[in-house]
């Protein structure tokens, strides 16, 4: 058995790994959940403070997949809200359909931040965002979003930057201008997932590693059945994301694997502060975007494109350098330290998918590259469903998605062929 991570800046700064046990007898709890990712953590970590009996199994090690593994960006940001708006337009008021999706942009943040300071999670965390204008019609999109936080109440929070200011947030002529955001944060995410393990220790909840799911029996009291164990629950909840394969005879066909590329280069020195002067996370408005910051020892990460082929594998670093050179000429040539992939799950339509199997099987999945904050909701969200409190839930349970045949094939293709024309119609924008 693999025992380690993957190579990855994350696994190499974590200071202290996870080494929870295999799942090797029979266990009862009143919920289990199948993913020891941020949706998985979260969801266990809500339920262990209502002081409910909770187990998390996870087929490899917690945080392993996409939330120790992404860019570590806390934004307000939704991949899928015009799918959402045109959806709940049928069965809300305009004005419950702003606050039901404000609710999603932004508790993740509350929830994120009262996670830190309540266990004292030292995750890197730090505040500020800037997302920048590639292109001059940009700054429609960047002003629309600015008056929308204005109105929202976030008033000193962001702020438009003209071209002639980004210098002060960014050294590099890329841009037309800019929004920084100093409620979005950006942090180690590898080292909040663990932190967040920890935690959930901490309050009685039974967490195994190594442990993959092998069937889940449904009934009153349905059972997940492992290779050497087995735990009896009043619920279960699936939260793998794309890394599992469990019920494909209802959840196959909904999500699909892209995988994104992430480096980070050798420690810049004063030059980290050079080319990004407030220490912000920076993404840019395209619809195939780069994004980056500062890590904490003062690393460029930068992570950039999709590849919808499922693949992880492949010389990130060769992919992403012109990117880094195109944006800081001034790091032409700078050494690329590490260099890592992982599959995010994609959703046809982009919007979260919640749901029942049964009448005590859940699931939860599919953030689309924007899961860092989500997840987060999403984990309150669920475990307010298990404990019978549905509102928030069957507005998700409500959402229409589109199933596709053939298994992952087709729908990689399909999100291949997305991009391609969403990448086509943003030369026109």
């Amino acid at each position: 058995m693999n025992n380690q991570r993957l190579p990855s800046y994350y696994t190499a700064s974590l200071g202290h790994d996870t080494y929870y046990p295999e799942l090797s007898q029979h266990v009862h709890v009143d919920v289990a959940i199948i993913g020891g990712g941020f949706t998985g953590l979260n969801t266990a970590l809500e339920l262990a403070e209502q002081g409910k009996k909770v187990a998390l199994i996870e087929s490899k090690k917690i945080g392993w997949g996409q939330s120790g593994r992404n860019g570590g960006q806390v934004t307000g940001s939704l991949s899928g809200e015009g799918a959402m708006r045109r959806q709940l337009q049928k069965r809300m008021s305009p004005a419950e359909a702003d606050d039901f999706i404000w609710f999603l942009r932004w508790h993740g943040h509350d929830v994120i931040q009262n996670r830190v300071r309540r266990y004292g999670i030292d995750c890197d965390l730090k505040y500020g965002h800037l997302h920048t204008a590639y292109k001059r019609s940009h700054l429609k999109e960047l002003q629309a979003e600015y008056e929308l936080a204005q109105q929202r109440g976030l008033h000193d929070a962001v702020q438009l930057i003209e071209h002639k200011d980004m210098g002060a947030f960014i050294n590099t002529p890329l841009y037309f201008g800019g929004l920084y955001n100093k409620k979005n944060m950006h942090l180690h995410p590898l080292k909040l997932c663990v932190g967040e393990a920890k935690a959930l220790e901490q309050l009685g909840g039974l967490i195994f590693e190594h442990t993959k799911a092998e069937r889940i029996i449904h009934g009153k009291q349905p059972q997940i059945h492992t290779a050497k164990g087995k735990i009896t629950a009043e619920h279960i909840m699936i939260a793998g994301d794309v890394y599992h394969k469990l019920e494909q005879h209802k959840l196959g066909g909904l999500i699909f694997p892209a995988a994104g590329g992430i480096v980070t280069t050798a420690p810049l020195g004063a030059l980290a502060y050079d080319i990004l002067p407030k220490d912000v996370a920076v993404y840019d408005c395209r619809f195939v975007l780069d994004y980056y910051r500062l890590t904490a020892d003062g690393r460029l990460l930068f992570g950039g494109g999709a590849n919808y082929s499922g693949k992880e594998s492949r010389d990130i670093a060769a992919e992403l350098r012109p990117h880094i050179e195109r944006t800081f000429p001034q790091l032409k040539g700078i050494d690329i330290e590490h260099q890592w992939s992982c599959n995010m799950g994609i959703v046809i339509n982009r919007v979260p998918q919640l749901g029942k199997l049964s009448e005590n099987v859940w699931y939860a999945q599919g953030y689309s590259g924007h899961g860092v904050a989500t997840s987060h909701v999403v984990g309150e969200v669920m475990a307010k469903a298990i404990s019978g409190q549905m509102d928030r839930f069957n507005t998700f349970n409500q959402f229409k998605h589109i199933k596709v045949p053939l298994g992952d094939w087709l729908g990689n293709q399909m999100l291949a062929l997305g991009m391609h024309y969403y990448l086509f119609m943003e030369r026109f924008h």
